[in-house]
């Protein structure tokens, strides 16, 4: 008999040549061991699709349980955070850090605060990241963590109380060599600096054991817009690969944060015309285009007023605010989903498409539904996927450890340089494993890419 394994779908030992060798299967045993976990089941098997095909077409990961091993997180911690808000009430929250994979570089991830999160959420990005991660080329495994723990209406000291308590157990885990944290939704500059200060005091070192920090304490230019340019030069890639170009393209951005704010503003830059952006209310359609005086409005807005996104058709005539609704009704070249996960469902991209869309470049984490995914790719639309075109931030992260390593900072040019150069090695990455009938499938290329860097490494280390 071949070596022994179980198998994922009946937990009986089998043989791994009758293991779980195509999609269905393999989903049905992740689905038992994460159930209601739908966001981790959807990053999951948009991976699989992808990656199957060449898994059975290489045996070798097939008998080293890849895949399996992969959908499975190194650890997850789950701790209690107990803090006290202004008025001297005792709160409670619960916080997780899913450390996911560490095959090829110390763990690297953001922290989210935000009401909602979830253990399932969590574990969607941590997958999402790791793959991300190896994309940027640099020495970076996966994680992701964050609490249910709302900022918003939260005073200073209140917040500078949660993150402290956080800190107080989350230092036990992380490190420059270990795992390495940064911000995420909920969790901006103020978050970071509450957080590496604690750090900081309780480990008596001063290392770059955070991404995100303040330019004062060793954080990196360019890092705050990284997400957005990101983004855009991806998307530029995309259509330069294809004989086109941003410039002149009419461009839809959904949400209003830093990724959307700086995918807005670079888009701008290279000659593209801004027509949306949104918040939880709604969007703002503005067909004069939103331009670097517009967007300096909406940066006071949303980053220093925290406003909503109603008050841009108040301050600007010509633009329409339509309540309740998304934007990806409005026609366009080019669409840049930047608000949250599944903020585009398959009717809207069936619509995008209808509407003479050229190129989908995702700047939130995977904020395109499956259907949706499958019905940009069957109509031959360029489609940048989050792990690929998102991937800017993380970059920027990553040389901001660098810069933390070797005690030094690198100049705004130099930061965007390699962020550029890093973009388009992605970009290019994606087209060598994703090209096919003159057609380049991002999606494919993505995954595939990834997957082949953390795979060789797992097998190089054989069964651990």
């Amino acid at each position: 008999m071949a070596d022994g394994i179980i198998d994922p779908a009946e937990n009986r030992k089998t043989t791994w040549t009758e293991a779980c060798v195509d999609t269905e299967c393999f989903m049905l045993g992740l689905k038992k061991r994460n159930t209601g976990q739908k966001l981790f089941h959807q990053a999951v098997r948009e991976f699989i699709e992808s990656v199957m095909p060449f898994v059975q077409q290489n045996p070798q990961y097939q008998k080293a349980q890849i895949l399996e091993r992969m959908t499975e997180p190194d650890r997850i911690v789950i701790f209690r955070v107990t803090w006290e808000d202004d008025a001297g009430n005792v709160r409670v929250n619960r916080a997780w850090r899913v450390q996911f994979n560490n095959s090829i570089g110390p763990y690297k991830g953001g922290l989210r605060f935000h009401p909602n999160v979830n253990l399932g959420e969590l574990k969607f990005l941590g997958f999402e990241q790791t793959f991300k991660n190896s994309l940027t080329g640099l020495p970076m495994g996966g994680a992701k963590g964050g609490a249910n723990f709302n900022p918003k209406g939260k005073s200073d000291r209140e917040v500078m109380r949660f993150c402290q308590s956080l800190m107080i157990e989350l230092h036990r885990h992380i490190g420059e060599d270990t795992d390495i944290p940064a911000g995420d939704i909920g969790v901006g500059a103020r978050e970071i600096s509450y957080l590496f200060g604690q750090y900081k005091r309780l480990q008596n070192r001063f290392v770059g054991v955070l991404t995100g920090k303040g330019l004062a304490f060793g954080g990196s230019l360019v890092r705050t817009e990284a997400t957005g340019y990101g983004c855009v030069y991806f998307c530029e890639n995309m259509l330069n690969h294809s004989g086109d170009s941003i410039k002149g393209k009419t461009c839809a951005v959904s949400g209003s944060g830093n990724v959307a704010i700086y995918a807005a503003e670079k888009a701008h830059e290279l000659g593209g015309k801004v027509i949306t952006l949104s918040d939880s209310a709604g969007f703002i359609h503005d067909p004069a285009g939103i331009d670097a005086e517009k967007l300096a409005f909406i940066k006071d807005l949303k980053e220093v007023r925290r406003g909503r996104i109603a008050e841009y058709e108040e301050k600007y005539k010509e633009a329409n605010f339509y309540a309740g609704q998304r934007p990806w009704g409005v026609p366009c070249d080019v669409a840049f989903p930047c608000a949250t996960q599944n903020e585009l469902n398959v009717d809207e991209a069936k619509t995008l498409i209808g509407n003479g869309v050229k190129a989908v470049s995702e700047g939130a984490n995977m904020p395109t539904e499956l259907a949706g995914v499958h019905a940009f790719l069957d109509a031959r639309v360029l489609f940048g996927p989050a792990k690929a075109a998102n991937a800017g931030g993380v970059a920027v992260s990553g040389l901001e450890q660098s810069q933390n390593a070797v005690r030094m900072s690198w100049g705004r040019d130099e930061v965007d340089s390699r962020l550029k150069t890093i973009m388009r090695e992605i970009h290019d990455k994606c087209v060598s494993n994703g090209d096919a009938d003159g057609y380049t499938n991002y999606v494919r290329g993505a995954n595939l890419a990834g997957f082949k860097k953390v795979a060789d490494a797992m097998l190089a280390y054989g069964v651990v």
